[in-house]
């Protein structure tokens, strides 16, 4: 799969991805889990740099959720290291692309909020691509501090419960900057969301995928949106008005 066969017109504004498969592809090899999670680094270069290349203008990975802190300490820290040692400055500046992190901060070590708080700063002018790190995130989490925020500002009178809406509520969430997805791509094998971004997919195109996280190429991101371009996107409505109201734009 080439970016000649794909339509160039209709590449997805907004991706997010699901990296699923780090530990099991280092398994697989006879390796400890965090050799996958460091190959895994390698993919996220790569995509990256491919989504900038194609048109893309936001990119979210799902990092590490906040069920991740269950995993074993000796995985967390390493996790955690990782982190900090991949976070390169020269990814984001030579593509031009803007950081922007989602997720519970407060539970993150001081040296790691320390890189991620640096390099929102330092990438904040830059427009070819945002690439938004999920990172100590949780779906569930995030809509709960989005409905407590609201909650305050209707005890504190600046809101009343009829103002609420689902615009007001989008506008309180982590990605409020963001579009939602167009595309959610999971490697891997597994089908399932896994708490994230739930109520920004409600109308997103889900494609997953067996191939592991290390072993996700370029010609498999071009794949992805291969399929989804072949998707007929309706938003509720019939494909009859969809197809009149593609015809009366052209």
């Amino acid at each position: 799969m080439t970016t000649e066969q794909l339509d160039m017109t209709r590449i997805p504004r907004h991706i997010a991805i699901i990296m699923d498969g780090n530990g099991r592809w280092a398994t697989a090899r006879g390796e400890e889990r965090s050799f996958g999670h460091q190959a895994g680094v390698e993919t996220v270069r790569k995509i990256t740099s491919e989504c900038v290349r194609l048109g893309v203008k936001y990119l979210t990975l799902y990092t590490f959720s906040i069920e991740n802190w269950n995993r074993p300490q000796a995985e967390v820290t390493a996790l955690m290291s990782l982190l900090v040692d991949s976070l390169s400055e020269d990814l984001f500046m030579k593509n031009n692309v803007r950081m922007r992190i989602i997720g519970d901060k407060t539970r993150l070590p001081e040296e790691v909020n320390k890189v991620v708080t640096h390099l929102e700063e330092r990438t904040r002018n830059n427009d070819a691509m945002t690439v938004v790190i999920a990172l100590s995130y949780s779906s569930k989490w995030e809509i709960a501090h989005a409905a407590k925020m609201i909650a305050q500002e209707v005890s504190k009178g600046e809101l009343q419960p009829e103002d609420i809406t689902e615009e007001l509520f989008n506008n309180h969430m982590q990605t409020a900057f963001a579009p939602d997805p167009d595309l959610l791509i999971r490697t891997g094998g597994e089908l399932r969301i896994s708490n994230y971004l739930l109520w920004q997919i409600a109308y997103s195109e889900l494609y997953f995928c067996d191939t592991f996280w290390p072993d996700f190429d370029e010609q498999c991101l071009h794949q992805a949106i291969a399929d989804y371009q072949k998707r007929q996107r309706r938003f509720g409505k019939t494909e009859a008005q969809v197809e009149a109201e593609q015809e009366a734009d052209k």
